[in-house]
């Protein structure tokens, strides 16, 4: 027989799954507009929704625990959802910063791209895999997103170390490396999300 409780649990979990979509669409479209040279302007409607939702996951998640008082498997769901949101938030924050880069430094049709498109190319497969492990609670895929963290905080710092050595544009060095940033933040958000929901399933406490 279905829990009171289940109810609540059901529609979180509904709202993860949007906010999932939704953040990924939002690092798509802010990549694609990078590499395109085009407009990405629904990532502010996104990135608002995005923290709307998590702010309805957090009321949420307190409501349930005040009126059912779940404990175990229940209670660490609740808990990394509202983790997980905030990484799902913070992927729809990032994409607006991103367009904004775009949008401060104008046409970079000239600029050398590759590393950027190829740093980004990881961070979105770091989504993806995060939102699948999430979504079928894969422990195991979960457990693959930390060492892909690693190539995206390399390719930042390497960026860093190039810009100081060699005279670059301004324009392209600086812009590459706000935006490589951003990725390596993402890159950051997914490997949390990864370790809540190694959480949700093995009851282990995901070490930051």
């Amino acid at each position: 027989m279905p829990r009171l409780m289940d109810m609540g649990l059901d529609k979180l979990n509904s709202m993860m799954l949007e906010m999932a979509t939704l953040s990924e669409n939002a690092v798509t479209a802010a990549i694609d507009a990078y590499s395109k040279g085009a407009k990405a302007t629904q990532v502010g409607e996104w990135s608002d929704h995005l923290q709307s939702l998590h702010r309805q996951v957090s009321d949420l998640s307190m409501e349930v625990i005040a009126r059912y008082q779940p404990v175990a498997s229940d209670l660490r769901f609740i808990k990394a959802c509202f983790e997980i949101s905030y990484g799902y938030y913070r992927f729809g924050r990032y994409a607006l910063d991103i367009v904004e880069v775009l949008d401060m430094f104008g046409d970079l049709d000239k600029c050398d791209r590759k590393a950027v498109l190829e740093t980004a190319r990881t961070s979105q497969e770091m989504i993806r895999m995060s939102v699948d492990a999430f979504a079928r609670r894969d422990v195991a895929l979960a457990r693959k997103i930390p060492k892909m963290d690693d190539t995206v905080d390399e390719a930042y710092r390497r960026h860093v170390r190039t810009v100081m050595v060699q005279k670059k544009d301004i324009r392209c060095a600086l812009s590459a490396g706000l935006i490589l940033r951003y990725l390596e933040r993402i890159s950051d958000h997914a490997t949390y999300i990864g370790q809540s929901v190694d959480y949700i399933v093995t009851g282990v406490e995901p070490s930051i």
